[in-house]
């Protein structure tokens, strides 16, 4: 088994069999002399890194208390022993894991990787869990005493804070979700798809026709956002068939592309129905920001800001929009990208393919606009930020809020206070070149009966003069290195969004090829073609 402790119970006796020296031979002093591991009380604390001694000291305890099932003794030696015991005890009373083994690793400084084998028991089924975790020695502030710095990533590396583990008959049966064309889709083979799985089984796991079974399951803090994770199936309910609008070879296109970059998301929804092809993420924690995220777009924004123009009569495609060095905006200064030459006598398409900030900041006062203007552009004709998309999972659909000072011309080029995600972008996409807002959604709302959000839609002249401006950026402007090589009727729009604290912007990045629309979103990416653009074109090559 290596260095470390091995703990059984036996007789009633707690044993602890040595593997060498380390944690199991100092079990076995401390057990004899009675000592706490806290030194002498008349010493003062110490301060400083936990030495290897103490960390194999504080471990050896932990790992021997937890083992043993003992969650009070084993939360105390951590730097938290509330949510410590708390968590704890559930891993043996709610979740039902015994015989826990603890393989420790070899520490690297204060972080000591370990194994786990269990078991997990219900109603006379038991099977076995294994897994794989770490955690960190610190330095009690107050005591000086060598604590594990407690997470719940500590208990099983998928927990979080305010998750727990339970074992009990599922809440809802399990799902075969399959695409559009039939294929079965599982998050092994479209691994960022496990959340939007699991959600859509705590949705339509009883409509679906499936039976429960039994499995330990990780118990999100807020249920209504995170369904259950399941870990271990110790009883297999009968799957329900449920049918999605993904497309498996542009989820697979999507998987793959996103892998690319960190902490990435991308979307893709057919702009003649609404349907979501593909939904994919690449991020540390899991987050499906491509539904649920809240930032700023950069300028991917300028699509509906060009739609509010063209509606309200302030310009047009092949109108004045002139493109100064830097604008001004109640007392507030905008520029352009850097390098970006000025242009006096620009007209909007030529502003919109190459990005030009102040063009759009000089326009965004001309009569008859207003400070709720871009609003009721993007909930009237865009169906945006109104809180009423009902995609099939968790979803957020935007948000331009009417504001007056500097954020109404920060919100024009997609900084100040709007929040959009990537399913908000290709919506944005898709309305812009159809001219009919059809909203997203993920599973039919014939299944359950909901009844999608509306929007009036563009004007036809506006849409068709949206949609030949994203044409020219595709192959003349700002897209045009990411759009290369893509044929058929291609258009698109760059995006960089600066974010406070952060040195290099969010890159962002929606287009369309034929009869697809995709956005996506890679976090401190740099500029919308370095990042998202590359996602983008791969999702679209997939899906023309």
């Amino acid at each position: 088994m290596g260095k470390g402790v091995k703990a059984a119970v036996i007789g009633g006796v707690f044993t602890v069999m040595v593997g060498g020296a380390g944690y199991g031979a100092y079990n076995i002093v401390s057990a004899v002399s009675g000592g706490g591991g806290s030194g002498s009380s008349a010493s003062a604390p110490k301060t400083g890194t936990p030495d290897e001694d103490e960390v194999a000291e504080t471990t050896g305890k932990f790992f021997a208390a937890w083992e043993q099932g003992q969650a009070t003794q084993a939360a105390a030696h951590t730097n938290n022993a509330a949510a410590a015991g708390t968590l704890l005890s559930a891993y043996g009373e709610e979740a039902h894991i015994s015989d826990v083994r603890i393989t420790p690793g070899k520490a690297t400084g204060t972080t000591v990787p370990f194994s786990v084998k269990a078991t997990v028991s219900h109603d006379g089924v038991s099977k076995p869990l294994s897994y794989d975790s770490e955690l960190t020695v610190v330095r009690g502030k107050t005591t000086g005493r060598a604590l594990v710095d407690w997470q719940p990533s500590v208990v099983h590396p998928e927990l979080k804070d305010g998750d727990t583990l339970v074992t009990e008959e599922s809440a809802k049966p399990p799902i075969e979700a399959v695409g559009r064309d039939g294929t079965v889709l599982t998050k092994e083979k479209y691994p960022s798809l496990g959340p939007v799985l699991d959600t859509l089984r705590e949705r339509y796991g009883a409509e679906a026709g499936g039976t429960p079974g039994v499995e330990l399951v990780i118990r999100h803090a807020d249920p209504a956002t995170a369904a259950d994770t399941p870990l271990v199936t110790l009883a297999e309910g009968k799957p329900g068939k449920l049918r999605t609008t993904l497309s498996a070879g542009v989820q697979a296109a999507a998987e793959k592309a996103v892998k690319q970059y960190a902490e990435s998301s991308v979307v893709a929804v057919k702009p003649s129905t609404g349907e979501v092809l593909a939904v994919a993420n690449h991020r540390e924690d899991g987050f499906n920001a491509a539904f649920q995220g809240k930032v700023a777009p950069g300028s991917t924004m300028k699509i509906i800001t060009a739609a509010m123009l063209i509606d309200n009569g302030v310009t047009s495609m092949n109108g004045p929009a002139p493109c100064p060095p830097t604008a001004t905006w109640q007392s507030q200064t905008f520029k352009n990208l850097t390098g970006m030459q000025p242009n006096d006598g620009a007209t909007l398409a030529n502003s919109f393919l190459r990005s030009c900030n102040t063009a759009f900041i000089k326009l965004v006062d001309e009569e008859p606009l207003t400070d709720a203007s871009l609003t009721q552009e993007a909930e009237e004709r865009f169906g945006l930020g109104r809180g009423d998309w009902k995609t099939g999972i968790v979803s957020f659909d935007g948000s331009v809020p009417a504001v007056s000072g500097p954020d109404r011309a920060a919100n024009a080029i997609g900084q100040g206070q709007v929040q959009m995600n990537p399913l908000n972008m290709a919506s944005v996409t898709a309305t812009a070149i159809t001219g009919t807002f059809r909203q997203p959604y993920l599973v039919s709302p014939e299944l359950d009966d909901r009844q999608l959000a509306q929007a009036k839609g563009l004007p036809a002249s506006t849409a068709a003069q949206l949609k030949q401006m994203m044409r020219l950026t595709a192959t003349q402007g700002t897209a045009a290195q990411a759009m290369s090589g893509l044929g058929g009727d291609i258009g698109a729009k760059t995006g960089s969004a600066e974010v406070a604290g952060n040195a290099t912007s969010d890159s962002w990045f929606t287009g369309f090829r034929g009869d697809v629309a995709a956005a996506a979103m890679v976090q401190q990416g740099g500029h919308g073609g370095d990042a998202a653009g590359p996602i983008v074109a791969a999702v679209l090559r997939a899906g023309g």
